[in-house]
């Protein structure tokens, strides 16, 4: 028989006692797991339905961002592979890596990364354009978290920063350049470099790099091109004339190292002639010279001889007018003995031989001087009056 149940009486429900204290953690155990199983079942429901499902498969042309939205760290991923991450708290972004092409080419907007032609004014004012213009870049992909911030998840690089800087960069670094230079190869080379760096130091702080500045030949208008052809074809013309300037250089110094050659050889030849004729002169002259001092020594005793023989003769004509000077002097001792006598003798004799011709009048009572002429006109002589003086 079942023993009613009282009211009043309290329940037995749950059990009392350890068994009791047992059966609730039993029960709290159980709605904690449920609670994690329904959250971790909310998980895998939401990333199935989003498709993040913790795994993710990274390309060879991939890199990939992981991004921690617990610490806000981010984690740059290069290397290909499957990589496991936690949905919800982690998330993976990949990012193409392969070298993108950017295109100035055509007169409309296609896309991004396909703009109109570059067309540029150089610096003497004229215009010139590139028909087609190709830019090759890439992400740097140690700078991919960086970029993932400034451009977003997946192509999102693509759209803008090229496109923002390309055309104003490559228009301020050719239109350094007149339309002569920019038609030069080599200064088109130079442009391009600027580009690239100054691209570069742009891209840079967003995680991009160029890698290359392909451009092809600058266009011109009509006219404009065909002044280029000429000039083109003048340096042509200059540069085969400063080829040939130089071949008629070379030719020129080898004729003359030729000519030189043989004037060298000349030169030596007459060299060793000359000092023949040098070593026959000096020959020559030491005969001559001791002919000539046979000649003076033949001479000097010649001269010698002649000496004595004159001063032989010198002394005998000195003793021979030493006598006529000892009879002079006695002839003139006796005339000065015999006085006036000998001179008036003489002075008449001499006067003997002398016509006179007189005036019959006299110019002056008490002449002073006798003047005659000769008949003949050819002499005239002066008598002074002491040598008639005393006669008178």
């Amino acid at each position: 028989m079942n023993t009613p149940h009282k009211p009043d009486e309290p329940s037995s429900w749950p059990p009392s006692g350890q068994n009791g204290r047992d059966f609730k953690l039993d029960i709290s155990k159980k709605n904690a797991l449920g609670i994690v199983g329904i959250f971790f079942f909310g998980l895998i429901v939401l990333a199935f339905a989003t498709g993040r499902l913790g795994i993710t498969s990274i390309a060879d042309n991939q890199v990939a961002v992981l991004v921690n939205y617990m610490s806000g760290g981010k984690e740059v991923i290069t290397s290909p592979g499957i990589r496991i991450y936690m949905p919800g708290v982690q998330e993976i972004f990949l990012m193409d890596k392969t070298s993108q092409e950017f295109r100035m080419q055509g007169d409309r907007f296609v896309d991004d990364n396909h703009v109109p032609k570059l067309t540029v004014r150089a610096n003497d004012g004229s215009n010139f354009y590139f028909e087609d213009l190709t830019i090759l870049y890439e992400l740097i992909p140690g700078e991919a978290g960086r970029l993932l911030e400034d451009s977003g998840a997946g192509d999102g690089f693509k759209h803008n920063w090229i496109k923002s800087y390309a055309r104003s960069v490559l228009r301020d670094e050719f239109g350094r350049y007149s339309a002569v230079q920019v038609a030069d190869p080599a200064e088109v080379d130079i442009a391009v470099s600027a580009c690239s760096t100054r691209l570069n130091e742009l891209l840079a702080p967003h995680g991009l790099r160029v890698s290359q500045v392909s451009t092809p030949k600058p266009k011109f208008d009509v006219q404009y091109e065909q002044a280029i052809e000429d000039r083109k074809e003048a340096d042509q013309e200059v540069e085969r004339l400063k080829a040939r300037e130089g071949q008629l250089v070379e030719e020129r110094k080898k004729a003359l190292a030729s000519v030189l050659k043989e004037k060298e050889i000349e030169m030596t030849s007459l060299v060793g002639e000359l000092r023949k004729d040098l070593l026959a002169a000096e020959q020559e002259a030491i005969r001559l010279m001791r002919e000539a001092d046979a000649f003076a020594i033949s001479k000097q005793l010649a001269g010698d001889g002649i000496l004595a023989e004159r001063i032989a003769e010198a002394r005998g004509l000195e003793a021979k007018y030493s006598k006529e000077a000892e009879g002079l002097a006695s002839l003139a001792e006796a005339l000065e003995k015999r006085g006036e006598v000998v001179v008036r003798e003489a002075l008449i004799q001499k006067l003997s031989t002398i016509t006179f011709n007189f005036i019959p009048y006299s110019r002056d009572a008490q002449p002073k001087r006798l003047e005659h002429v000769q008949a003949s006109g050819a002499l005239e002589k002066l008598v002074d009056e002491s040598v008639f003086g005393e006669d008178n």
